[in-house]
């Protein structure tokens, strides 16, 4: 059984809302395959890699406005790594376009210790664990649902959420209904903007940054930072 404490640099509340989702042991399913793939079946070329093999806390600017939304960690992404986001293509490909808005402060995010902050963003995932075949279901998504609205109660200056794909979208969605009671009822589209009422957060949509979309053409780096540029402008405009 693999053990770990979150060791990042939130603190506060936020810190002890990331102790209780590295330790979390809800899902069997989710417990069983993130373990095995951080030890029997670990990536030949990450043979050495001690794989972080627990739920993956969130990562980011506890003063963000910008709430960035994932699907859930990667088997031997940040599976391994232990930081969102972090050691895979899908990584690579956000980590750029963050970088050229100013969210982030490197082009690249390899491993928890290679220096990358992030600015005026904070990254979560609507599920914590990597589920098999990347899909986690509707039983675990509504597991780990509750640490969004809290994470969301602990960002004060949150302004703008942009979800990555479909299912995190409508996660997302779910998540803003439960914790307001607002029937909220949106349908996804990539680039779109969404108006979830007064004192909650804007939703903006973008395909999933995911090598299924971009090595496909889906999803290219002009369409995706066109997205960011709307964020950024809306930022701007309600600063």
């Amino acid at each position: 059984m693999i053990k770990r404490d979150y060791d990042g640099p939130l603190q506060g509340p936020m810190r002890q809302l990331q102790q209780r989702i590295v330790t979390c042991r809800a899902c069997p399913r989710l417990v069983e395959f993130r373990e095995r793939k951080a030890t029997d079946e670990r990536r030949a070329s990450f043979r050495e890699w001690d794989y972080w093999g627990a739920p993956v806390p969130s990562h980011g600017d506890p003063n963000a406005r910008l709430l960035l939304v994932g699907l859930a960690p990667a088997s031997h992404g940040a599976n391994r790594t232990g930081r969102m986001f972090t050691g895979d293509p899908t990584a690579d490909f956000l980590v750029k376009a963050l970088h050229r808005v100013g969210f982030a402060s490197q082009p690249t995010s390899l491993s928890r210790d290679d220096g990358l902050t992030l600015n005026d963003a904070f990254e979560i995932a609507v599920v914590r664990c990597a589920p098999p075949n990347d899909k986690a279901t509707a039983a675990e998504q509504h597991t780990c649902r509750p640490y969004i609205f809290q994470e969301i109660d602990l960002l004060p200056n949150l302004k703008v959420a942009l979800a990555f794909g479909r299912v995190a979208f409508d996660n997302f969605i779910r998540a803003m209904r439960e914790r307001t009671g607002l029937p909220l009822r949106h349908q996804f589209k990539h680039g779109a903007r969404y108006d979830l009422g007064e004192g909650q957060p804007t939703l903006f949509a973008t395909y999933h940054p995911s090598p299924r979309n971009t090595n496909t053409g889906r999803l290219t780096a002009p369409q995706f930072n066109a997205v960011f540029d709307s964020v950024t402008a809306f930022l701007d405009v309600t600063s």
